[in-house]
């Protein structure tokens, strides 16, 4: 059994949650720390429901996932969770505010069409929570500008031509965007703090140079808000 991120043993453009142990991250108790007990969950690539199963059993929470991989739906289901197996970045089989909270765990980057997945986000849930690896982290510049290629610190392990990010944005990008929808609005920012202070306060004063993993939560506009 190997980690869900080691590249000699995956690929991450086709999980094969078979051969992983877990896939438990170090986003995880940030995202869980930002819900409430008691609301309805839906999470969009859901993996094989690591993160979905800690949120219904340390909130109370109704939850269900949507997932691409055969084997991450299987071993979802093994987990007693009510996930799907469909793409998330088209029209999503649920009605209009089904959920509280909707979730997208670094797969943004991963997906064709995530404007797509934001308006679907959006239209199912009042709130959203989406983090991905910032592409403006001073390592990528540096090594962009120094060896005039795609940072090695951004691939996980892979290669350009081999890896499942195939739309790399930084949190600057990820801000315009959401400016853009009109409908949308950023209510809340999250980092993976590291134990160095020092390293902290930089991630803090200068987010979209220092920060690796960022996450986000959003909050539809309804006329009835503004």
């Amino acid at each position: 059994m190997h980690s869900i991120d080691d590249p000699n043993f995956q690929d991450n453009r086709d999980y094969n949650y078979n051969n992983t142990t877990n896939s438990e991250r170090q986003e995880y108790d940030i995202i869980i720390n930002l819900i409430p007990k008691d609301v309805k969950i839906i999470d969009l690539g859901c993996g094989d429901g690591t993160l979905l199963k800690r949120i219904e059993d340390e909130k109370n929470a109704i939850c269900k996932g949507v997932e691409i991989s055969e084997s991450g739906v299987s071993s979802s289901l093994q987990k007693g969770l009510d996930v799907i197996k469909h793409k998330i970045d088209e029209k999503l089989p649920f009605k209009n505010n089904t959920f509280d909270y909707s979730i997208c765990n670094v797969t943004i980057q991963m997906v064709n069409y995530p404007e797509v997945l934001l308006n679907e986000m959006k239209r199912i849930s009042k709130f959203q929570i989406i983090s991905f690896p910032n592409f403006g982290f001073y390592k990528n510049r540096l090594q962009l500008l120094f060896k005039g290629k795609m940072p090695d610190s951004m691939l996980f392990g892979y290669n350009w031509y081999n890896t499942g990010h195939i739309h790399q944005l930084s949190i600057k990008d990820f801000k315009e965007l959401i400016y853009s929808m009109k409908d949308l609005k950023i209510i809340k920012q999250e980092i993976v703090k590291p134990s160095n202070i020092l390293k902290c306060l930089l991630m803090k004063m200068f987010p979209n140079l220092f920060q690796y993993i960022s996450i986000f939560v959003t909050q539809r506009i309804d006329t009835t808000d503004v």
